[in-house]
């Protein structure tokens, strides 16, 4: 079985017969698997080295599931191209939180079609934001198979684990889901990239490259960490990426070559030599971007990257990088300002010059560009050699050697696959059609003029061969010039066919519309209206065409977001297919970018119009100060010295980090406080013009908090303890309190739960009838911990009772819900009597009693019901608590059901 296979964003595998077929066949539809929003999709597809005699066929893709959660799809539908991240929880608030799989599908013997099975090979990611997610498979000469990903964080602000709902939703150390991470101990977010330098908890595989067995997805026995006890960690093979979008294997070696897309400062092609030494590289990501630290998450002080700055050779450098504002090639016409790496490959042989034989061809997406590094005397890639291969390249996102050793691309927002071919000697023609017009009712006349094509060889002679009606087939005229009149309505793809006299040809396209084309109205929004974050956007059409209605299948519609630093790119968000209205929460993006609408309405015959508008953002300007003056704050991807000002999108998250400590005049500056009273580093909205101010002092200060005295829990329900302790008092002001817990009466392993500015939290995660253990410590301006306050314990119950009537009157009687019997199978009644309780219940097991003493003003009681022969009925614990003589005030608990009260 031959053919041209192609991997679809959406999850829909295509093959081709030839390269030069028009009309694929459906291999496999992954849809209702892939997660398809934003950059996230099907993104890796590789055959085995000896298909089809070994029929298997590899993916790599966002997998719409969460970890924990066995709904599939959990975002989206089944069978849908485009899927949705729904606000709440917000695609870049809170995240929509999916998986990753890397997987083998089998073609069915001697055909073109899947057997329809999926065996799941590895899944071991976990991917937070819609970006950074599954990227690229690829076999090693080896016989090993090899997948990459990202690290599935927040791209806007400086991500260590402490957003979502709840929060921390993938688990990360050292606290469990709804756990909230603060530095310097957090190990979420972006820090997932350096799982495998985790001081607790299981290795994850985001930011990494694994290698695997093809036919089970364990790692294979010569891996460097074979002998680990991580299933995980075995499979790795290089970590400390951001997003190895695209990797490559130079040819006749084992080495692999690794596009990592950077955030903000460098975009990086990385070298592993031998994937199996003994040590495993690391690539730094994100304590590290390009060869030095990276700034914003480097003033975080988190400890997983304190201890990489501080490990001599613990970094692996890239091997070759460049920046947002830096020419690749001196002179070039590549643009700068936007960038990401995404794709390489290594020239095989072929028809190419000889320079470029063993060279790198390296793309970037954003500038629209492919570059060469020719090779060294030692083979290697020489970075001093780089030039410009194709300066126009269309949205390139993949990288493939083909037949014959032409370089193949994947235009993605065009939708093709592109070739570059090199002729030696007698060079090709050129070939170019004008056509007039290009749409109009039927019948259609159109004139074609091809005079305009050329050949770039001084002498050649060219002949001419048209297609007119669209069959594929050419010799409807033979001359430079010809016309045509088109009497059905459709779609034709008109070509002609330009021939030099060495038989060197080139073929030109154009598609002519005959027949009445529907025009597209876009009702709303209208093109002034201006968005922010979160927003719910609502967008509706209508069409016209004069020959029918168009019914809701007519339309689709694609929301797009263009980001411009200087040049522009665009993140796919979200396409929409049948519908005439529909709407989407606006994401948020760096400033500046604005959002494009994009219509499409085809009619029976195919035809189509197209319309867009676009919307810009509402904006606030944030203005950084500190005092003294010109010190370093680090703000989203980057850093400056004071003053400065950010223009970010109303609604959106940013994250600011006073760098300390920091020199200034030769004088170090030690982190007092933020203005707005936050943290050193901290997420500030962008909901309102506003100043920043770091303050800074010059000695650091050595003065710790006070600790809190004691610590009350005051058990609410079912699931809420109410946790309060006296104030702090501290030099230089206490900022806010870190809260820990841990699961038992007497346990240690204590985990922050809460990062409260005031003396008291609800903590509303507590389990039913388990006990928890709380301690809390102060915290002042420059960052320093009090000692933790004595530890308390509390319980909650089983099952929270009803509320019942606060009267004044003490004594009250309790009795079961309707049906409720207790061990012995009667009705059993509570009654408070004074500061008493007592039991009742009829035959057979009227013998329980009430045994404790008289409960005093403001005092909690234990009460267990037990019958004369000490076994415990099936509600163990009444929670009882008396104010004030003549009133009663609390929460009653039951196991089983709730209490009911009358007075």
């Amino acid at each position: 079985m031959d053919g041209v296979f192609v991997a679809e964003k959406s999850g829909l595998i295509k093959v081709f017969a030839n390269l030069s077929a028009t009309t694929p066949i459906i291999f496999h539809d992954l849809r209702a698997n892939v997660h398809n929003f934003w950059d996230r999709g099907l993104m890796g597809l590789e055959l085995h080295p000896n298909f089809p005699t070994v029929p298997s066929v590899y993916v790599v893709y966002t997998y719409d599931k969460e970890p924990d959660n066995p709904q599939v799809p959990r975002w989206g539908a089944p069978n849908i191209t485009s899927d949705p991240c729904p606000t709440p929880p917000g695609p870049t608030t809170n995240g929509c939180v999916v998986s990753g799989r890397l997987s083998r599908l089998e073609a069915a013997a001697g055909s073109s079609v899947s057997t329809g099975t999926e065996s799941v090979l590895v899944e071991g990611w976990g991917q937070q934001f819609p970006s950074h997610s599954m990227d690229t498979v690829m076999f090693g000469p080896d016989g090993a198979l090899y997948a990459s990903a990202g690290d599935g964080a927040n791209f806007n602000f400086a991500d260590y684990g402490q957003a979502g709902t709840p929060l921390n939703p993938l688990g990360d150390p050292p606290v469990g889901v709804g756990g909230v991470q603060s530095p310097p101990a957090a190990e979420g977010g972006a820090t997932r990239a350096q799982s495998l330098r985790r001081v607790s908890g299981p290795t994850v595989l985001n930011g990494t490259i694994i290698r695997v067995d093809p036919f089970t997805g364990a790692a294979l026995t010569d891996n460097p960490l074979s002998a680990n006890a991580d299933p995980n960690a075995r499979r790795i093979v290089g970590y400390g990426f951001r997003n190895p979008f695209r990797f490559t294997i130079r040819p006749g070696t084992s080495e692999l070559w690794i596009a990592d897309v950077g955030w903000s400062s460098r975009e990086e092609i990385n070298l592993i030599p031998n994937p199996l030494t003994s040590t495993v590289r690391n690539f730094g990501w994100p304590c590290y971007e390009g060869a030095t630290a990276q700034p914003s998450y480097q003033a975080l002080g988190l400890s997983i990257c304190q201890n990489l700055y501080s490990q001599s050779g613990g970094h692996t450098p890239p091997y070759f990088t460049y920046s947002p504002t830096q020419q690749v090639v001196a002179g070039e016409t590549c643009p700068i300002g936007s960038s990401s790496i995404s794709g390489l490959a290594f020239n095989q042989g072929g028809n190419y010059p000889a320079q470029y034989q063993g060279a790198l061809f390296f793309s970037d997406f954003s500038r629209k560009c492919i570059w060469s590094m020719f090779a060294g005397a030692n083979g290697l890639p020489d970075i001093t050699t780089r030039a410009t291969f194709a300066a126009a390249a269309e949205n390139p996102v993949d990288l493939q050697i083909g037949p014959g050793g032409d370089l193949f691309y994947v235009d993605f927002n065009g939708g093709t696959i592109r070739r570059i071919q090199y002729t030696s000697g007698n060079q090709a023609p050129n070939a170019v059609i004008q056509a007039t017009p290009l749409s109009g009712p039927t019948p259609l006349a159109v004139t074609f003029d091809g005079s305009a094509s050329s050949d770039p060889d001084a002498g050649d002679t060219l002949s001419y061969s048209w297609d007119l009606n669209g069959d594929g087939l050419f010799g409807d005229a033979l001359t430079a010039q010809t016309s045509f009149t088109y009497t059905q309505a459709n779609v034709y793809n008109v070509q002609l066919k330009v021939t030099d006299n060495q038989g060197t040809f080139d073929i030109a396209r154009v598609l002519i519309s005959a027949g009445n084309s529907p025009t597209a109205f876009i009702d709303a929004p209208v093109a002034s209206t201006q968005w922010q974050v979160g927003q719910s956007m609502t967008f509706s059409g209508h069409a016209t065409d004069p020959d029918e209605v168009l019914p809701p299948s007519a339309f689709s519609w694609e929301i797009i977001m263009h980001h411009c630093p200087s040049n522009c790119h665009t993140h796919p968000i979200q396409s929409f297919f049948g519908v005439m209205t529909a709407s989407f929460s606006a994401p948020d993006h760096e400033y500046p970018s604005y959002l494009e609408i994009k219509l499409t309405v085809t009619d029976a015959e195919g035809l189509r119009d197209t319309k867009s508008i676009l919307l810009d953002p509402q904006t606030v300007v944030l203005n950084f100060e500190s005092a003294p003056s010109g010190l370093e704050l680090a703000v989203g991807s980057s850093s400056a010295p004071t003053p400065f000002t950010r223009t970010v999108i109303l609604g959106s998250a940013n994250s600011v980090s006073a760098v300390t400590p920091q020199p200034l005049g030769g004088i170090p500056y030690y982190f007092a406080s933020w203005s707005d009273g936050g943290n050193q580093s901290h997420l500030i909205p962008g909901s309102a013009s506003a100043t920043y101010t770091a303050t800074y002092s010059l000695t650091a200060d050595a003065t710790l908090p006070t600790t809190p005295i004691s610590l009350t829990g005051l058990v609410l329900g079912g699931t809420q303890i109410t946790l309060s302790w006296p104030a702090s008092t501290d030099n230089v002001g206490v900022t806010g309190y870190e809260l820990e817990r841990c699961q038992g009466v007497g346990c240690t392993t204590f985990a922050p739960i809460a990062t409260p500015t005031t003396t008291s939290y609800v903590d509303t995660s507590a389990a039913p009838s388990l006990s928890y253990s709380y301690r809390v410590r102060a915290r002042d301006a420059t960052g320093n911990f009090s000692a933790y306050s004595p530890i308390t314990t509390a319980t909650p119950a089983a099952v929270p009772g009803d509320n019942f009537d606060r009267a004044n009157a003490l004594d009250l009687g309790i009795s079961w819900d309707a049906g409720y019997t207790d061990q012995g199978g009667a009705n059993t009644n509570l009654q408070i009597v004074g500061n008493r309780v007592r039991t009742t219940s009829t035959s057979p097991d009227a013998t329980e009693t009430y045994t404790g003493g008289a409960l005093s003003n403001n005092q909690w009681a234990a009460v267990t019901l037990a019958t004369a022969t000490g076994t415990t009925v099936m509600v163990p614990r009444l929670l009882l608590r008396f104010s004030a003589p003549g009133t009663k005030t609390g929460y009653e608990f039951a196991l089983g059901r709730g209490l009911n009260f009358t007075s």
